[in-house]
């Protein structure tokens, strides 16, 4: 997850996870991968980018706020979230924003 995302041409949405863990681990680790490798399978994922210092922010991007509902809703995510906050999170906070515009360099971007 250490890539920046390849992400399309604007209008996009961004669900950004931001969040303290609890000292434990729990097997998060094996969740986190589980939940990326799970969200990439569906339909409107774009992209994930995180990183984590004291906090950790997740960015996930997507097609449209419909593809959001329905990861949210998605069983196997249901269960993370679930254990998130029972055994993984202190805090933590999602925030849904849509990406009206994005630039960079050095970056393969996709083709239209």
């Amino acid at each position: 997850m250490s890539e920046i995302a390849n992400t399309p041409k604007p209008p996009y949405y961004a669900v950004i996870f931001t969040s303290h863990r609890r000292d434990r681990d729990n097997d998060y680790g094996k969740m986190a991968t589980c939940m990326v490798e799970l969200a990439a399978q569906q339909p409107g994922f774009l992209g994930v980018e995180s990183a984590r210092e004291s906090v950790g922010i997740t960015v996930s991007y997507w097609a449209d706020p419909e593809s959001i509902k329905a990861w949210k809703a998605n069983a196997e995510h249901i269960i993370a979230q679930e254990k998130g906050q029972e055994l993984w999170y202190s805090e933590y906070k999602t925030r849904i924003a849509k990406v009206e515009r994005d630039y960079g360099q050095g970056l393969r971007m996709k083709k239209e």
